[in-house]
């Protein structure tokens, strides 16, 4: 809930500033506003495929999916990452087909303005992705943040055309401001995409003081004597715990108790770990 709030958040911002972009844009005759007003609207479109990713990657666990549906935030950022990279190449094949105009000067206010709310905005997606560990929003956090980079072009662009008329070749500010904006784009898409495949194929968590903290809470029960291995991998919003451990000589029913109480604190004391595994082998005699 936490995380399609955040989103919502993001999708009413993204909509007024492109409508602030596009508007402007065509009242001060400023084509980079109102292509920069389209590219924000492709934040909207990338987050409509968020909160449906979000959606499903939290439904439950079915006969056909026992793990749950969690791997859909992957796929859902890898849709965003391929996006974005289209975004950017579209940016490039059109920019040589667009009319060479200068600005009305109230654009670099405009202009300003828009940098500062998709900043804003940028950062605080990214902070909540962080913080719920959320692919979705990380992954729309970038995004945002190229479109950021984006509109500071654009400014540069405005002000720089507006010498146009003493330096001729300022007029090819706008061609030269879009082609770095796209590969900006371009950057980010691959980057999403590169660490959404890492994660898709069951990614481990290496943070050595988190796996310390579950050590230690395993090794808390005196019938464990050893920890052989342990694995925790990203699936989706949630965590699989794989481990093997050496159990001192019980009845196989005391054994079991043991083990599904181990598994029961894990997930109490952190409710990331959705799925846990625990083998227990008797110590060698």
């Amino acid at each position: 809930m936490k995380i399609t709030k955040v989103l919502l958040v993001s999708s009413i911002t993204n909509i007024f500033l492109s409508i602030i972009k596009i508007l402007f844009g065509f009242i001060g005759k400023c084509n980079a506003l109102v292509a920069d007003g389209i590219h924000s609207l492709s934040d909207l479109s990338t987050d409509l495929v968020a909160i449906f990713g979000n959606y499903l990657s939290l439904k439950p666990a079915d006969k056909k999916h026992p793990f749950g549906h969690g791997k859909t935030e992957y796929i859902t950022s890898m849709i965003i990452g391929t996006v974005i990279i289209i975004l950017g190449l579209t940016l490039i094949y059109n920019i040589f087909n667009k009319e060479i105009i200068i600005p009305n000067l109230l654009m670099v206010l405009v202009s300003l303005f828009t940098i500062i709310s998709k900043l804003l905005l940028s950062n605080y997606i990214y902070k909540k992705g962080v913080l719920y560990d959320n692919n979705i929003l990380i992954a729309s956090g970038k995004e945002s943040r190229a479109d950021v980079y984006s509109s500071i072009f654009v400014l540069l662009s405005i002000i720089l055309m507006q010498f146009s008329t003493e330096f001729s070749i300022l007029k090819y500010a706008d061609t030269i401001s879009t082609i770095i904006i796209a590969l900006f784009i371009i950057k980010t898409g691959f980057n999403i995409l590169q660490e959404n495949i890492g994660i898709l194929l069951e990614e481990q968590v290496l943070d050595k003081e988190y796996i310390k903290e579950i050590k230690n809470i395993i090794m808390s029960y005196d019938e464990i004597i050893e920890i052989k291995d342990l694995y925790i991998l990203r699936y989706g919003p949630y965590y699989k715990l794989v481990s093997n451990v050496i159990m001192k000589d019980l009845l196989l029913t005391e054994a079991h108790k043991i083990i599904d109480e181990i598994e029961n604190k894990l997930k109490q004391d952190d409710n990331r770990i959705e799925y846990v595994f625990i083998h227990m082998e008797a110590i060698d005699k």
